[in-house]
């Protein structure tokens, strides 16, 4: 029995990331293959069931994949665009609730309003993960995913709160509307408090590991310890989380190349794992969903289900434009700090990025066992959930290309940004080579130095071009050992060269990875040696 158990429990991962390797291998979208497949599994025979537990889903999978894309998220960037996406997290999540509550309210007999809000506080949180896949590989321009990326990152806060909110007004445990706000700021107040605290130790204690693997392996810890600090004292653990993300991402440049080199392969293994198992349980769960469901006439439920994806699209399509152009009429400080009005095609690839994910079906099945018409409602939530991932999903990449987007503009920029950037880099390092060898005492190795020299000219050269420790018998430090010394020092200065652009906003944190991860390449082979 203990056997069969552990093959169940490993069907699900195995199963998930074949479909992701075959999704790869293929070039489809991942997400949605997942989805299909669950969906189809769901009804063979043999299968056990997998029912989607609401607290795994927020304790364990949530914090990894938040933390994962705020560490690849951009700080400054993310700064850059506060208000808009400050309008799509909190706003549009906000005006999701409440316009479907009164529609779903008004068209399904016997449904309480309060319990209407909570279905609307369900499907109001978009998971751009899928969208912002596609759109990197597409390249869609890097505001629109700047914005799809923060959007994603905080809009689950927000509609937690609200769910919460809504779910105590039906139980009767809901506060008056000022201890509400109250409650919200509150939580949210101290998830940034808790978030920074934990974010400065763990920057602190990362940047003193020189063990690569330690330090992943704590830096796996440190979402965890993020969500359940704060929701140990009732605050948001999802701005925990991503606070502590932002802060790191923003500071793994000043950690060790190994760090950041490993840093990377073990969240893109933990978000393909992650992600496949998470988009594999949405497609699964689709037969226990309808079992619940006796009784209820199928063309009211398609009709239902029709109205809520319409109305889910149809409120994020009036306040996408509605948000990027208003403020900018009736604010002239608005006009002053972004002068350039968003393009319609990005207002429309913004609007149509409205997939839902695993947060919504979870928040639907933490909904209390004797919730009002909770299984009409948890296939609601699951016929949008997988509505927007299919419609959406397959339609995406087309109008991507079907808008003419283009990314050359951005491209050049960031290889014209970074050439000035090498050339700099280049000169630091030469200068600090000119410093360790002015005493005289290496005129032995001049043609270490040489190599050296003609190495650091090389790199500045090549980007360019693109616009267009051993000892000898007598204990002497070896050629070989020099180089790699002088040359790692040579490195450590580029890097800082690299650091302070990024921070006076001359290079994009893209830029910076990119030439970070090939210094951190050449400084694993200097090590190696």
């Amino acid at each position: 029995m203990e056997t069969a158990t552990a093959l169940q429990f490993l069907l699900l991962p195995a199963g998930a990331l074949g479909v992701a390797a075959l999704a790869r291998w293929r070039g489809w979208s991942a997400p949605l293959l997942l989805v299909v497949a669950g969906l189809a599994a769901s009804y063979v025979p043999g299968v056990p069931d997998y029912s989607l537990d609401p607290h795994i889903v927020l304790v364990v999978f949530l914090p990894p994949m938040l933390y994962s894309a705020a560490l690849d998220s951009s700080y400054l960037r993310l700064r850059d665009a506060a208000r808009p996406v400050g309008l799509l997290a909190v706003g549009l999540v906000l005006a999701t609730t409440v316009v479907v509550g009164f529609v779903v309210h008004a068209i399904v007999p016997d449904l309480p309003l309060a319990a209407a809000f909570a279905l609307g506080a369900i499907v109001a949180p978009p998971d751009a993960v899928s969208a912002v896949a596609i759109g990197r590989r597409l390249g869609l321009p890097r505001r629109a995913l700047t914005i799809l990326v923060g959007e994603s990152l905080f809009n689950d806060a927000t509609a937690l709160t609200a769910y919460r909110v809504a779910v105590g007004a039906v139980t009767g445990a809901a506060a008056g509307l000022l201890d509400i706000g109250g409650q919200f700021l509150l939580a949210a107040g101290l998830g940034v408090v808790i978030g920074l605290a934990i974010a400065y130790l763990s920057g602190f204690v990362l940047r003193r590991l020189g063990d690569a693997l330690i330090a992943n392996g704590v830096s796996l810890l440190v979402p965890y310890a993020a969500y359940l600090a704060a929701e140990a004292v009732h605050a948001s653990g999802v701005i925990a989380v991503v606070i502590v993300g932002i802060y790191l991402g923003h500071e793994l440049s000043r950690t060790t190349y190994g760090t950041r080199l490993l840093s990377d392969a073990v969240w893109k293994v933990a978000d393909l794992v992650l992600e496949s198992i998470v988009f594999a349980l949405i497609g699964l769960q689709l037969r226990p969903i309808i079992a619940g469901l006796d009784g209820q006439r199928p063309g009211e439920l398609a009709t239902y289900a029709l109205v809520l994806f319409l109305l889910v699209v149809l409120v994020r399509f009036v306040w996408v434009p509605a948000s990027a152009c208003l403020p900018r009429m009736l604010s002239k400080r608005v006009r002053a700090r972004e002068p350039k009005t968003p393009s319609w095609q990005n207002m429309v690839l913004t609007s149509w990025a409205g997939m839902r994910g695993v947060v919504s079906l979870a928040a639907a099945f933490a909904l209390p066992e004797h919730f009002p018409q909770r299984n009409l409602l948890l296939f609601l939530t699951f016929a949008v959930v997988v509505g927007t991932l299919i419609v959406h999903g397959l339609s995406f990449p087309w109008l991507i290309r079907r808008m003419g987007v283009s990314t050359a503009r951005e491209r050049y920029g960031d290889d014209l940004a970074e050439a000035g950037a090498q050339q700099a880099a280049a000169a630091a390092a030469l200068a600090r080579l000119e410093e360790l060898t002015s005493d005289g005492v290496l005129d032995v190795h001049e043609e270490v130095v040489d190599q050296l020299r003609t190495r650091s000219e090389r790199r500045a050269m090549h980007a360019w071009e693109r616009l267009g420790g051993g000892t000898g018998p007598e204990g002497e430090e070896t050629p070989a050992a020099l180089y790699r010394r002088l040359r790692r020092e040579m490195l450590a200065a580029e890097r800082e060269v690299f650091v302070r652009l990024r921070d006076e906003r001359r290079i994009d944190d893209e830029v910076l990875h990119r030439v970070m991860q090939e210094l951190d390449f050449e400084e694993a082979t200097l090590e190696r040696s």
